[in-house]
């Protein structure tokens, strides 16, 4: 009879035990699968991010604010300096495209040019500093923004300009140019202009276009050029034109 008791209260013992072992290996499962779960999950999450990056690296584009510091550039209406409008332009079209999560870097963010020494060649070291730049940061596009004037202050609107050989800067131009057209209500709208001669446009390497986003002379676009309201606008319209662009270039790839 004792030695039944006594089975029984072994068979008891290890019967709770085995439960307690069980719950335990139960535990230890559920800790693998989460954990398992949360290391996938970082993991395509890491994938997801570098590829996010990958693609914002291949979107890059430079913005080039015309001019600066001793090159004040074209000098409109009221001592007017184009160099200020420029980097002003450029750097709103830089915010309109990082909404966009496409990446913009500026071949210059105050008023100084590209110059580093203090020779008499100051303008064609400032324009090969700026090819250089182009030429190391391998960009998708390069858009660079001035100013226009003209002798006539009766001629006014936005115009872009390409290097002539180039069908891709060609096409960018294009999207650029319909999208000022479009945005700022030209009433006489220009066209894209292709050009051999312009030293940017000669020297780059890749896709770029000059945009010239109004006239100084023209007393009406010299005074819109001027306000915060009219900038914006202009960058849009430009950074639409840019977004319009690789769009495009990503079908074409597809396709």
């Amino acid at each position: 009879m004792q030695e039944a008791l006594f089975l029984n209260k072994k068979i008891s013992e290890m019967v709770k035990r085995g439960k307690t072992i069980f719950k335990s290996k139960i535990k230890w499962i559920l800790a693998l699968i989460l954990l398992t779960g949360c290391i996938y999950g970082s993991y395509t999450l890491s994938r997801y991010t570098e590829a996010d990056q990958v693609e914002a690296k291949q979107a890059q584009v430079i913005l080039d604010a015309g001019h600066g510091g001793s090159d004040p550039g074209k000098i409109g209406l009221n001592n007017l300096l184009e160099k200020d409008i420029n980097l002003a332009i450029t750097e709103k079209v830089k915010k309109c495209l990082e909404k966009e999560k496409i990446t913009a870097e500026l071949t210059r963010k105050e008023d100084k040019g590209l110059v580093t020494t203090g020779d008499g060649s100051k303008k064609t070291e400032d324009m090969q500093a700026r090819v250089k730049m182009i030429n190391e940061t391998k960009p998708v596009l390069t858009v660079s923004i001035h100013q226009n004037s003209y002798s006539d202050p009766g001629v006014k609107g936005p115009q872009v300009f390409y290097y002539e050989d180039s069908e891709s800067g060609k096409a960018l131009a294009l999207a650029i140019q319909e999208s000022m057209n479009r945005k700022l209500s030209i009433v006489r709208p220009r066209v894209a202009k292709g050009n051999r001669t312009y030293y940017l446009l000669k020297r780059s390497p890749g896709v770029i276009n000059i945009v010239e986003c109004g006239f100084l002379t023209n007393p009406e676009e010299a005074a819109l050029l001027q306000t915060e309201k009219y900038q914006c606008k202009v960058a849009e319209a430009v950074a639409d034109g840019i977004v319009t662009y690789l769009e495009k270039q990503k079908e074409n790839e597809k396709n």
